[in-house]
């Protein structure tokens, strides 16, 4: 069956699903082949100015002996394709395919997955027309810039039978799947509060004026979905992050690591009923606007997943990096792998069941997943990303909706969660480590919402405002559809 030219599905990008659905079959390659155990899979890396790097490196080399070979460097910007070429050359690949644009990649029925490693806003567009592709996916966090678009590639993924695997690592971690099959085993107590914390260097990005994109790179492209809008030197190649058109704030960037190990310590949690957040972009001005410092709230019911976001570290403080988990129980806490009875002592070392994880690391799981077409053999789904991923939105959507509201006023409104008022305690902590007066500060305070996990919408008052950021207005041609 011939398939659509590249010039015909940029034309008709947004009723591409139905026709690229027409030629996909589970377990196969696109072109119909069924890909056998000794051959090739072929990769295309796309974005490749960062963390695209690690997945040239580990496709093209830690598992070049496995049959594994990376056939396209995909990216706006042509001035990375020498380089990236050459690497996978040295360790020993032939050649690659570069491309600036990923559907060129998608027309080719030999290439086998796509590994996506670009800025946040393309995450989900990629998953969903790759699938439509029949390629496999792996895909780095989050899996999604909103929870609409997430659940769309949860149904890409099954409709067109792909191994659409997430980015977040710690899946693929026997000793932590073993700390939290210990954990909900009740030998520890039952979980009461789990909480995560993404404490790393973000300091100002400054002011930078508009000018032109510099030659060889095709800004347009590298829009995508997210509007119009000048090009700046501090938005490429890394603080996207902290722009809500292209970013999700630290939160939705190491973040997601943390919210998906607090979650996954939850049994059966997969959304909340509820959240709220607060927080700010303090102690300097620039152009970001995601927060700095942030507090997140998830109420699952008889458990609260807690989340403390601080940026005003390192470098400019003393405060040292804190990026972990830690399980509160009705018995005590569990931290780096050990349990504190009553949260006190030296500390016994988790024990529990045993517990199961594909091996070869997240990417040569994923090749293992692709291979066998066994969903247990994937360590992180679609849907396991999308739930993670949701969290990140739910908080910043709370957060967006906010007012500002004085120190002094905010800290009375956290209720008697001893949890909660820790964390917030410890935002307050920071700020003044960085001079900031605590009575002359304003909080964004975000308003309190209530969730269905089951439709994915908001139903309490303010769900009229809440529920419209639960996606976004796509630029043409590059729609995530509603229909995949």
């Amino acid at each position: 069956m011939a398939r659509i030219s590249r010039r015909r599905f940029i034309q008709t990008s947004a009723a591409s699903s139905a026709a690229f659905g027409l030629f996909t079959i589970a377990g196969t390659k696109s072109s119909g082949k069924v890909l056998g155990a000794n051959e090739t899979v072929r990769v295309g890396v796309a974005g490749v100015n960062g963390r695209g790097q690690s997945h040239i490196k580990a496709f093209a080399g830690e598992l070049k002996d496995h049959n594994v070979a990376v056939t396209y460097i995909i990216d706006p910007d042509t001035r990375l394709f020498a380089s990236r070429r050459a690497t996978v050359e040295k360790l020993g690949g032939n050649e690659p395919q570069c491309v600036v644009d990923i559907r060129a990649a998608l027309d080719d029925k030999n290439l086998d997955a796509v590994s996506v490693a670009t800025c946040n806003h393309w995450h989900s567009l990629i998953t969903v027309w790759a699938c439509q592709a029949g390629k496999d996916v792996y895909v780095e966090k989050p899996i999604s810039h909103n929870i609409f678009e997430g659940r769309k590639c949860v149904e890409a993924a099954a409709k067109h039978g792909r191994v659409v695997q997430h980015g977040t690592q710690q899946r693929s971690s026997l000793e932590r799947a073993r700390e939290i099959a210990a954990l909900q085993s009740g030998k520890y107590g039952k979980l009461l509060v789990s909480k995560g914390y993404c404490c790393k260097p973000r300091w100002s990005i400054g002011t930078k004026s508009p000018e032109s994109p510099p030659a060889g790179f095709d800004f347009n492209i590298w829009l995508g979905p997210a509007p119009e809008r000048p090009y700046q030197t501090n938005l490429v190649p890394y603080n996207w992050h902290w722009f809500w058109d292209t970013g999700n704030g630290d939160i939705g960037n190491q973040g997601v690591h943390e919210l998906d190990v607090a979650r996954w310590a939850i049994p059966g949690g997969t959304l909340p009923k509820g959240v709220w957040s607060l927080g700010g972009r303090f102690a300097y001005d620039d152009q970001g606007q995601t927060p700095n410092t942030q507090m997140a709230v998830f109420d699952y019911g008889d458990t609260l997943l807690v989340f403390e976001v601080r940026g005003l570290v390192g470098d400019k403080t003393d405060l040292p990096n804190k990026v972990s988990n830690e399980f509160y129980t009705t018995d005590g806490v569990i931290r780096d792998g050990k349990f504190y009875r009553n949260g006190a002592g030296e500390g016994e070392k988790v024990e529990g069941p045993e517990a199961h994880v594909t091996p070869g690391g997240a990417f040569g799981s994923f090749i293992q997943a692709v291979r066998t077409r066994k969903p247990e053999d994937n360590n992180a789904n679609a849907e396991v990303a999308h739930y993670s991923a949701a969290l990140c939105h739910l908080a910043n959507i709370s957060y967006r909706l906010g007012t500002l509201e004085p120190y002094n006023k905010t800290s009375q409104s956290l209720g008697d969660n001893k949890l909660v008022v820790e964390t917030f305690n410890n935002l307050g902590e920071n700020l003044k480590v960085v001079g900031m007066k605590l009575d002359d500060t304003d909080y964004m305070v975000g308003k309190k919402l209530t969730f269905d996990p089951v439709s994915e919408q908001f139903t309490s008052e303010g769900a009229d405002v809440a529920n419209p950021l639960l996606t976004r207005n796509y630029r043409a041609p590059f729609v995530v559809p509603s229909v995949v």
